[in-house]
């Protein structure tokens, strides 16, 4: 089964704690502090494998993490840096923050690796927070937390040229014909349940690339059938081909299909439906009719309003030279750069101290914060010095506990307690 969206959880490792020590060498009774700074957590990283056209791998798997940074060592060691974790994907991935559904990444054209979650950096050891004053500073610095999130990973193929129309109509056929691609092609519905991409390459213009997208449906917008399993591949094409059974042979009407598969592109996102059409009127090789030429109908229809009708047969070959030349000559008026999905979701901003949980209540009068993260972190810095009381200062401002106890009512002179802690607050 050829596999094209996934779930998975992803880790950065943790900062390596700081490390408190002193010096201890003979004839030195009062060494100064010499404690390592922490390792670098391991970061989480994506890749593109050129060698890759699924997500199956992640299909097997769920979660992966990196592992943590080495906490700072005595007389001045530095902890080890994690190793980072790269995952690798097809191009054409993009990566999405799976509750919003908002672009951290898209795998595609320059963007080959890139960083999605930063590991935590190490936290600084006591020998850096002496000073006149403060000789034998007993506190170090935390390693930042890690992040962690769930995303989605999509692949939405890269083709210049989409083929869309409803099932059976030929689609498969007219690539198997035009390029080195060898789709399946039986004569059943949803034949083509993969989108086949190939290559065309034609003496004289330009090649480029053809993706056949699976058959579409009336209700594909809102997900009937396969529906968004496969329009999401149209997301990338600059142009779409627009096949049908100009002869109608299995009773269905030309431009009423034509109309019905153009409902469902608007529905699903306005803009595709705006980008270049042309029409291959299929199976001209069956039109037997004494009546008016279907494929004449076609260009009365649709050709007054700029979108050309070609009648090509898939089995015979006939009209799909001209098709090709066409379609090539349409390509390169348009931007040449591979539609790249904008960054919308940024895991540094929006995950900062996301594991830092806390909880700010009133209790008779004073404002009370506990938490995991807040009682480790009293339990290493030294409130007594100035850079120590400065250091838990920001911590609180940047974890957000300020703004909770600001929305909590709290006024200049009330109270706050933390642990054992106990001090009257000030802007």
């Amino acid at each position: 089964m050829f596999a094209d969206r996934a779930k998975i959880f992803i880790k950065s490792g943790k900062g390596g704690d700081g490390h408190v020590s002193f010096r201890r060498e003979l004839y030195v009774p009062n060494g100064g502090p010499d404690g390592g700074d922490g390792g670098r957590g391991g970061n989480v990283i994506f890749e593109v494998d050129k060698g890759l056209n699924t997500l199956q791998d992640y299909r097997h798997r769920q979660k992966y993490a990196a592992k943590d940074g080495e906490q700072g060592g005595k007389r001045r060691c530095h902890g080890k840096d994690a190793q980072d974790i790269v995952l690798k994907v097809p191009e054409g991935t993009v990566i999405k923050e799976f509750e919003s559904g908002k672009v951290i990444a898209d795998m595609s054209g320059d963007n080959q690796r890139q960083i999605v979650l930063k590991g935590g950096k190490g936290g600084l050891g006591n020998q850096h927070f002496a000073t006149a004053t403060m000789q034998i500073p007993k506190y170090a610095q935390p390693g930042q937390p890690s992040q962690e999130l769930w995303v989605s990973l999509e692949l939405k193929v890269i083709a210049d040229v989409g083929l869309v129309g409803f099932p059976n109509v030929g689609k498969s056929t007219l690539l198997s014909r035009v390029t080195n691609a060898q789709p399946k092609i039986a004569n059943y519905h949803f034949t083509t349940l993969n989108p086949n991409l190939g290559v065309v390459d034609l003496d004289g213009a330009n090649g480029f690339v053809i993706a056949d997208i699976p058959g579409l449906i009336e209700g594909a917008s809102e997900g009937v059938g396969l529906g968004h399993e496969f329009l999401r591949h149209i997301e990338r094409t600059k142009m779409m081909i627009h096949v049908v059974d100009a002869a109608g042979s299995e009773g269905r009407d030309p431009i009423d299909d034509i109309y019905k598969i153009n409902a469902e592109l608007e529905a699903y996102n306005p803009e595709i439906a705006k980008r270049p059409q042309v029409i291959a009127a299929n199976k001209t090789d069956l039109i037997y009719t004494e009546d008016e030429n279907p494929v004449e109908k076609l260009k009365a229809e649709f050709e007054p309003k700029g979108i050309k009708v070609f009648p090509i047969s898939g089995v015979s070959g006939d009209g799909i030279k001209e098709l090709l030349y066409y379609v090539s000559e349409e390509i390169g008026k348009l931007d040449s750069k591979t539609i790249v999905f904008e960054q919308e979701f940024f895991p540094e901003e929006e995950l900062l101290y996301i594991d830092l949980p806390y909880i700010v209540e009133k209790e008779e009068d004073m404002y009370v914060v506990e938490g995991p993260k807040i009682e480790k972190m009293l339990g290493y810095t030294n409130l007594d010095s100035e850079k120590g009381f400065a250091f838990f200062q920001k911590f609180l401002k940047d974890t957000g506990i300020l703004d909770e106890l600001e929305a909590a009512g709290i006024q200049e002179g009330d109270t706050v307690k933390m642990y054992g802690l106990q001090f009257d607050y000030y802007k």
